[in-house]
C-alpha cells in the first residue's frame, strides 16, 4: 500500500503487518453495507487512509476493532452528507436515469421489506432515535444492524460478554421502535 510521505518506513511496515489480514475483510463487510462493488472499494480505500493515518496514535490491540470503527464512522458519515445533499435531477432519457441521484443503480435491484420500511422514515427521526440511546447500546446496534455482524461477534469487537450484546440488542431495538412510533403517530394524531 502506498502511505503517506509523513508515515514512517518501520511505521509504514507495521501498518502493512498488522492491516493486510483485514483487507478482504473490510472489503467483505464494505459490500454487505453499501451492496454496490465501486461504493464497497471506496469505502475501503477511505477506510485505510483514514487508518494510514491515524496509525501512529494506535495502540496495536484490536486491529480489526479499530478497522471496523473507523470504516462504520466513514459510513455513516457518508451517509449523513449524501443525506444532505441536495438531488440532482437531469432532464433526458432512461439512459440518464443513474445521473438523477448518486446510487440511483441500487434502486431497481431487489429490496428488502425492512429496507423499503426505512426508506419512508425520515432521516432526523432515526438519527434522532439513535442519539438517543445510550453509547453502548447504539454501538452494539450499529454493529449488529448496519454493519451486519453476528451477536458473537459483535461482542468480540466490544469485548462485551455475548449475553450483554443481546441484551443491549433488545433494549436499544425496542428503544428505537418506540421512539420511531411515537414520532410517527404524532402528526397523525396532530392531523385529528
Amino acid at each position: 500500500m502506498r502511505h503517506p510521505s509523513r508515515m514512517s518506513g518501520a511505521l509504514a511496515l507495521r501498518f502493512d503487518r498488522e492491516v493486510a489480514p483485514y483487507r478482504g475483510q473490510l472489503y467483505a463487510r464494505a459490500l454487505r453495507m453499501t451492496r454496490s462493488r465501486e461504493d464497497a472499494e471506496d469505502l475501503v480505500q477511505e477506510t485505510l487512509l483514514r487508518a494510514c493515518g491515524a496509525f501512529h496514535r494506535f495502540d496495536g490491540d484490536y486491529p480489526k476493532a479499530w478497522l471496523h470503527r473507523i470504516m462504520t464512522n466513514t459510513f455513516i458519515n457518508g451517509y449523513r452528507k449524501h443525506q444532505r445533499e441536495p438531488l440532482v435531477q437531469l432532464v433526458g432519457g432512461p439512459d440518464q436515469l443513474a445521473a438523477r441521484e448518486p446510487h440511483a443503480a441500487l434502486a431497481h435491484h431487489a429490496r428488502s421489506p425492512e429496507t423499503l420500511v426505512l426508506d419512508r422514515i425520515p432521516a432526523p427521526e432515526v438519527v434522532t432515535a439513535l442519539d438517543a440511546l445510550p453509547a453502548e447500546f447504539r454501538r452494539a446496534l450499529l454493529l449488529a444492524d448496519v454493519e451486519g455482524l453476528t451477536c458473537k461477534e459483535t461482542a468480540e469487537l466490544m469485548g462485551t460478554p455475548l449475553g450483554t450484546v443481546m441484551s443491549r440488542l433488545h433494549r436499544a431495538r425496542a428503544a428505537v421502535r418506540a421512539s420511531l412510533a411515537s414520532s410517527t403517530a404524532a402528526p397523525v394524531a396532530a392531523g385529528r
